[in-house]
């Protein structure tokens, strides 16, 4: 009985977040559509904030901390090694992501569509974050090796780096069948890659 009341009420505000966002959603609509009572449902959660944040605090939290995970094993590869191998680390990298966030869909769509007004809604931003410092340090180390100056401007970059993001979870957001889906990050991989090293000549 406890399972069934905590799903309904997560299935209810779901479907509230997706349709009118975390501001417009009302938790008193969601209490009424749950048919449960105020009380009941702070015997859950604290707040509106809490209970979006457990729909989808695991999942943001997994893909930042994977990525973040990728960096550090690709940065103990030896510095001679990196040129050569810094395709492979982010084509299974982006492919990871892709196929997590396919996997739980709906967490991300609230993510990507809801979030607004909530600590998640930075996610992009912050996976963006991560990337340029990893792309500074990368692109510092070549220079070092021999390969020409990296010099973009900043706000450019970001640009660059956002759409990179934003393009594949836009994947997600118009619920492009999986295959599809794994075909356009191949694509789009590509496509980013020798934009980047063509910074390098």
């Amino acid at each position: 009985m406890v399972e069934t009341t905590l799903q309904k009420i997560n299935q209810i505000a779901i479907a509230e977040f997706l349709e009118k966002g975390f501001r417009g959603a009302s938790l008193r609509e969601i209490v009424k559509k749950a048919g449960v009572t105020t009380g009941a449902f702070y015997g859950y959660y604290k707040s509106k904030e809490e209970l979006f944040s457990a729909l989808v605090k695991p999942h943001a939290d997994y893909v930042l901390e994977y990525f973040k995970k990728k960096v550090d094993e690709f940065m103990s590869v030896p510095k001679e090694e990196w040129a050569a191998k810094m395709t492979s680390y982010s084509r299974v990298g982006i492919n990871a992501i892709y196929e997590y966030a396919y996997a739980n869909k709906i967490a991300f769509k609230l993510i990507l569509k809801a979030s607004a007004g909530t600590v998640f809604e930075n996610f992009i931003h912050d996976l963006v974050e991560l990337e340029i410092e990893a792309t500074h340090i990368f692109y510092k180390e070549m220079e070092s090796q021999g390969c020409s100056t990296y010099s973009l401007n900043k706000n450019l970059e970001h640009m660059i780096i956002s759409g990179e993001f934003s393009a594949l979870f836009e994947l997600i957001i118009h619920d492009i069948p999986k295959e599809e889906g794994l075909q356009c990050v191949d694509q789009l991989y590509r496509f980013y890659e020798a934009a980047w090293y063509s910074f390098l000549n």
